[in-house]
């Protein structure tokens, strides 16, 4: 549904690019053009509108080599409102009645329920048996029409890391940290395998988590 709605906002093409840049910190036009299958011109026309719009900022970093300085675009906070947040304030305030009324806790029950019926949820759209590199794909799809921005990148030992860029869960987790740890477990459970849990540090300061999956086959 996100999806859907997401590129009825925007031309086609320039939902394609604010998909691109929000799986980043910052790209040249040369990288989107490429990852959204555009010419250089069209990206760059489109970049310029958007920034016009509000919606992405430039800045100029010094190249390694010999030349000008290389032109960077990403998004600006403006685009916080274009994805998905969980109906944070709502969510929050059931979350806080709940340890009000049933006892210091209960918040943490009702997460734990919630993250089981995700898992079963999510268990019942992925093949059996089926690998987990495959797992990990097909979540990800799952995911990212809810609204979570991934990307997955594998390296030449068999590892596969589960970038995020965006989870609509985060704002509640700075509350309720037991939603971390939790949506760990779920996707350990739906992968089958133990997940490496690495936080970096976002382009605004703050916390990105991603997860790194062992020599996976």
């Amino acid at each position: 549904m996100f999806k859907e709605v997401f590129n009825e906002m925007f031309h086609p093409s320039k939902a394609a690019i604010l998909s691109s840049l929000k799986r980043s910190n910052g790209l040249p036009v040369s990288d989107v053009a490429n990852e959204v299958e555009m010419s250089y011109m069209g990206v760059k026309q489109h970049c310029i509108n958007l920034e016009r719009m509000g919606f992405l900022e430039s800045w100029k970093v010094p190249r390694k080599e010999v030349g000008r300085p290389e032109k960077l675009y990403r998004l600006t906070d403006k685009c916080d409102d274009l994805f998905p947040t969980a109906g944070l304030s709502v969510t929050l305030e059931f979350l806080r009645d709940a340890d009000d009324l049933f006892g210091e806790g209960a918040a943490h029950k009702m997460l734990e329920r919630y993250f089981a019926q995700k898992t079963a949820f999510y268990a019942s759209k992925l093949p059996d048996e089926s690998p987990a590199g495959e797992r990990v794909m097909l979540l990800s799809d799952l995911r990212e029409n809810e609204g979570y921005f991934n990307n997955i990148i594998s390296d030449e030992g068999g590892n596969l890391t589960i970038q995020q860029f965006h989870n609509p869960m985060e704002a509640l987790a700075l509350e309720y940290p037991i939603a971390r740890e939790l949506e760990h477990k779920m996707l350990e459970s739906l992968i089958g395998t133990t997940l490496e849990v690495l936080q970096e540090t976002g382009p605004h300061g703050q916390a990105q988590f991603s997860y790194l999956l062992r020599k996976v086959a």
